[in-house]
């Protein structure tokens, strides 16, 4: 098996651990308006596999903005830090939603970092989020 293919069995078991949302926004597969994409952690350019343990589930958005990255630059400190990886941390310790529920707060380096690298409150997905809240759908309740 090449390192790009990525068996359908392996898609669905990871899709199930992510709980079929965006590892790093939280968007739901049920709400997004478009599959959710398995991911690579490490990307491959960067000599990650597609073994389970460097899959997670991600929003087309969050996907795309994350492209080969696995670093950038903390807002505050401005030093280099690692992205938020969904598979081995908790998304509640490194963030949190805003009062109204439709923007993500960064609460450590590492989640002020994804936050902006991965434009987590990008205008249209706080517009959409502003829609689910008002749904009762947002912000996810785990």
């Amino acid at each position: 098996m090449n390192r790009f293919y990525i068996a359908k069995a392996l898609r669905t078991k990871v899709a199930a651990q992510a709980r079929y949302r965006c590892g790093y926004c939280l968007t739901s597969q049920e709400y997004s308006g478009a599959f959710l994409e398995i991911e690579h952690l490490v990307p491959l350019k960067l000599g990650g596999t597609s073994a389970e343990e460097n899959l997670w589930l991600a929003c087309s958005w969050c996907n795309r903005y994350k492209s080969f990255q696995v670093d950038g630059v903390d807002p505050i400190s401005r030093r280099r830090t690692a992205l938020y990886n969904p598979r081995r941390q908790v998304w509640a310790r490194h963030f949190r939603w805003s009062e109204d529920g439709v923007q993500i707060i960064g609460k450590t380096a590492c989640g002020r970092t994804t936050v902006v690298a991965l434009h987590l409150n990008h205008k249209f997905i706080v517009a959409a989020r502003r829609r689910w809240v008002s749904a009762g759908w947002h912000p996810p309740k785990d």
